[in-house]
């Protein structure tokens, strides 16, 4: 009987072992060379040879011939599908993709989830503000001291005031500049990571987010110092911020798919959701890095209140219009 299933596996072989070999050649001259490599004879031959392959490895799979000839179609019959049917685009065109239409165009379609992030973190603020405001001991219990950096109730308007527009040591705006990026840069992640969880702790960050950002307003604001610390927070928050509300609408996406998967699995739709939330969050990084370049030069280097609001307002303008405004290249996607 073994030697019945050798001899039929050997004659198998011998038959179309022929396409096969001229198969791998041209993949070879494609992957070594480019497409431009193969002759006339050759692109219209490659089809014919891809489907022959597929018909040899749905015969060797069914009649249970040597794993080895199996494994070495499942192989070919893989490298000739991503040549037909793959992306053949460059690094340059796949990244002007991205940027042009993918990232766009997946913040785009997140846009109620986008919506329920702002609401959670603005409505955040507005609360810490109004109690922090009327009483200064909740503004130790919404901020760490270790995020605080001195900037508390109990500070002096001069004090306040100095750690806007002074970078000169260690001590300085430059110190807090950097614990705050990364801070918010973690919080981004989580944001995004947890969304798995019915979105639950994904709304808890946002929250606690917002619950920062109203608190130091309030304290300076306490102060007289509520214009300038808007000009200071906005110069890089509006993108930094914005990034973490993207983070956020991305977590509430996965979850949302996992708390109702509709005629899916909890996992199927979760994956689904997954990959236009893993493009939002590609951008997000890209976001959070340019923001960290804002806040380690623009924003200290920059101390006219004024320029920081405008650069502020003009950033945000520009990802508004960027990631919501029309574009042509949607109709091609």
């Amino acid at each position: 009987m073994a030697g019945q299933i050798t001899l039929k596996s050997h004659r198998f072989r011998t038959e179309r072992e022929q396409g096969w070999r001229d198969l791998e050649i041209i993949l070879k001259a494609i992957e070594g060379r480019g497409i431009k490599s193969l002759t006339d004879e050759q692109i219209v031959a490659l089809p014919r040879l891809y489907r022959s392959t597929l018909s040899s490895l749905s015969v060797a799979r069914a009649t249970s011939l040597d794993q080895g000839v199996i494994v070495y179609l499942e192989s070919l019959s893989a490298r000739a599908y991503y040549v037909l049917y793959g992306s053949q685009h460059g690094l340059g065109k796949r990244m002007a993709t991205f940027f042009l239409r993918d990232w766009p165009l997946a913040a785009k379609t997140l846009w109620k989830e986008t919506v329920v992030s702002v609401v959670l973190t603005i409505l955040a603020a507005i609360i810490a503000f109004v109690l922090v405001t009327n009483n200064a001991d909740w503004f130790y219990t919404f901020v760490p001291e270790s995020l605080a950096s001195g900037r508390t109730p109990v500070a002096s308007a001069e004090t306040l005031r100095e750690t806007l527009y002074y970078d000169g040591d260690s001590s300085g705006l430059g110190l807090f500049a950097s614990y705050l990026f990364s801070h918010n840069s973690k919080v981004a992640m989580f944001c995004f990571a947890l969304g798995f969880a019915f979105c639950i702790p994904t709304a808890i960050l946002l929250l606690y987010n917002g619950f920062v950002l109203g608190s130091f307003i309030a304290v300076f604001s306490e102060k007289g110092l509520g214009f300038e610390v808007g000009g200071w927070l906005i110069i890089h928050g509006a993108t930094e911020i914005f990034a973490i509300i993207l983070a956020g609408a991305a977590g509430i996406h996965i979850g949302k798919a996992v708390a109702f998967p509709g005629e899916l699995t909890r996992t199927e739709s979760a994956s689904k959701a997954g990959g236009t939330a893993a493009l939002l969050m590609a951008g997000v990084v890209i976001m959070l890095f340019f923001a960290g370049l804002l806040e380690g030069f623009g924003r200290q280097l920059i101390t006219s209140d004024w320029l920081r609001y405008a650069i502020g307002f003009g950033t945000l303008t520009v990802w508004l219009i960027y990631f919501y405004g029309p574009r042509r290249v949607e109709a091609e996607s």
